[in-house]
């Protein structure tokens, strides 16, 4: 595979395991910087607005920008605007609502009781604060006639020593029970790998060239192939030998870790057992 001409990048599990900067990634991408190769930071993480998660990123190491951040929150408000809805209930965490500028939020989180049906159901990660009650509430709205919008469908994350639920398997339910197809905000929309990679301003030609790099087989590698991007998959976060060789998805590269990416900077091939 050719040398990439730019990359998206995972940031829990790719860049930092548990709260702490994966080995040589933040030298990696000040690497990737100097050399001029650009990219993006591309997540699902619904836990922390914008603004905190580049905060987060500065404070462990990596030279980051908010405006490099693509997160399905600011993705999910987009998508609601451009579809004429103003008013949604939304089932995330509290301190990402900031992301939702522009829309009147009821109901869910929001700590507003809804004077009128919303018009779409926005379901991100509230992990252990979920309840019969808010997937009543959530399922009820979608009886009403709202949009079901997915922040992402990841099955499930690394949180410390043990594999935790994601969004997913909440998503999943709702349509069971719905009978309703969510729209996904995040990966592995097409849409959002789209303008992730617009947002990096290259030439059409070598826009098939960008690389998503992540430790989600199915959100972050399988997804970026179907949106005509590369996949990458690291052997880091919530990565598993068996769960690779039994999901069916071929990555077009296995890394052992981002700080693999310094070496490509420049070009460099690599004949590690790492890659393929």
């Amino acid at each position: 595979m050719p040398i990439p001409a730019a990359y998206l990048l995972d940031l829990d599990g790719t860049l930092y395991v548990h709260g702490t900067a994966v080995p040589g990634a933040p030298e990696a991408l000040a690497r990737l910087r100097r050399e001029g190769v650009p990219f993006r930071f591309v997540t699902n993480t619904t836990s922390r607005p914008r603004a905190a998660l580049g905060a987060r990123l500065r404070s462990l190491g990596f030279e980051a920008h908010d405006h490099e951040i693509s997160t399905p929150v600011t993705a999910a408000a987009e998508l609601l605007r451009e579809r004429g809805i103003t008013l949604a209930a939304p089932f995330l965490p509290e301190p990402s609502l900031e992301d939702l500028g522009g829309l009147a939020l009821a109901g869910g989180v929001s700590g507003r009781p809804p004077g009128a049906t919303p018009g779409a159901v926005l379901v991100g990660d509230l992990g252990e604060r979920w309840t019969y009650a808010l997937m009543q509430e959530a399922f009820e709205y979608l009886l009403e006639g709202a949009l079901l919008v997915a922040l992402s469908r990841d099955r499930y994350w690394r949180r410390g020593e043990r594999l935790a639920l994601d969004a997913g398997p909440f998503v999943a339910g709702l349509e069971y029970a719905a009978s309703r197809e969510a729209l996904v905000a995040g990966k592995p929309s097409a849409a959002f790998f789209q303008a992730a990679v617009e947002s990096l301003g290259l030439e059409p030609a070598v826009r098939n060239e960008v690389v998503m790099v992540g430790d989600d087989i199915w959100s972050d590698v399988r997804g970026a192939q179907e949106a005509g991007c590369g996949g990458w998959l690291v052997r880091t976060g919530k990565f598993r030998e068996d769960v690779l060789r039994r999901s069916g998805v071929v990555p077009d590269r296995v890394i052992d870790s981002a700080a693999e990416l310094a070496a490509l900077a420049t070009g460099a091939r690599e004949g590690r057992d790492g890659g393929r």
